[in-house]
């Protein structure tokens, strides 16, 4: 409603005198060209007019309109927003400022480890289970998306804290039925939530001195775009994610152009 508002707005200031059921698609166009000149951002612009469209998709369900005016108006383009990441001392530094002499610290370094050696999903962490981590091969097995399986190769430092995680520190929970073969527990023997995941990521950064706006999925988008800077082949990181098309992947193309720019300036003998 917000957004016809806005419409009936514009059809007033610009003394159009049309009823809704009457509106033809050059009003919505011209709206549209409206609130682009008041500086809306595109996003913005795409999400008025789809509160427009279901306006409309209701009115012609309603049969109160045998045409929709809004049926064939496209939205303005929309860049992919390209997701925060951090730098490896950035991540080194949220690793340093976890204390590990305690039980939950070094689960919270066991999984942070585990998040950026693998790139997981938060909710593949939480549900990741104990005979799915093969520690003589170096991967783990993933359910993802669309229960789809995976194998994920992971780091050995990571595989260090995970075996030290089960042996020394796990085994001392009173553990839930349910979460017997789930790697990493709360306090009380039970499966992780990822709100809980989402505020220990968020504490370390502010605690690590990192002012970025970070969540767990940062470290999934840190880790294939320091895959890909380091000259990793695109399907590679496709399958380690489990993006089910390479086109989702590609966004990490675009991260480092920072990196792309250093290259020829270092390298290029006319920079």
């Amino acid at each position: 409603m917000h957004d016809i508002v806005k419409l009936r707005e514009f059809l007033e200031i610009s003394n159009i005198v049309v009823s809704p059921l009457k509106l033809e698609q050059a009003h919505i166009q011209a709206f549209l060209k409206y609130i682009n000149d008041l500086g809306l951002s595109a996003h913005s612009q795409a999400r008025i007019l789809s509160g427009i469209k279901a306006f409309y998709k209701f009115l012609l369900m309603e049969e109160m309109i045998q045409k929709d005016p809004s049926e064939l108006i496209e939205g303005p383009k929309l860049g992919r927003k390209l997701p925060d990441t951090l730098d490896f001392h950035e991540i080194e530094k949220m690793f340093e400022s976890i204390d590990v002499s305690t039980p939950e610290g070094f689960r919270n370094r066991a999984m942070l480890e585990t998040l950026y050696s693998s790139g997981l999903r938060v909710s593949e962490l939480v549900s990741l289970k104990i005979t799915n981590v093969f520690f003589d091969m170096g991967f783990l097995k993933i359910l993802g998306k669309g229960e789809k399986e995976r194998m994920v190769p992971i780091g050995r430092e990571a595989l260090k804290f995970i075996r030290i995680y089960l042996d020394d520190v796990r085994v001392h929970l009173t553990i839930d039925k349910a979460s017997e073969n789930i790697v990493f527990l709360n306090r009380r023997g039970k499966h992780l939530s990822r709100v809980m995941i989402f505020m220990l990521i968020k504490n370390l950064a502010v605690k690590a001195g990192v002012r970025k706006n970070i969540s767990p999925h940062t470290f999934r988008h840190s880790f294939a775009t320091h895959l890909i800077e380091g000259g990793a082949d695109l399907r590679a990181v496709q399958m380690m994610l489990g993006h089910e098309s390479i086109t989702t992947t590609e966004i990490y193309t675009h991260l480092d152009r920072d990196y792309l720019k250093q290259v020829v300036k270092d390298f290029h003998p006319r920079s």
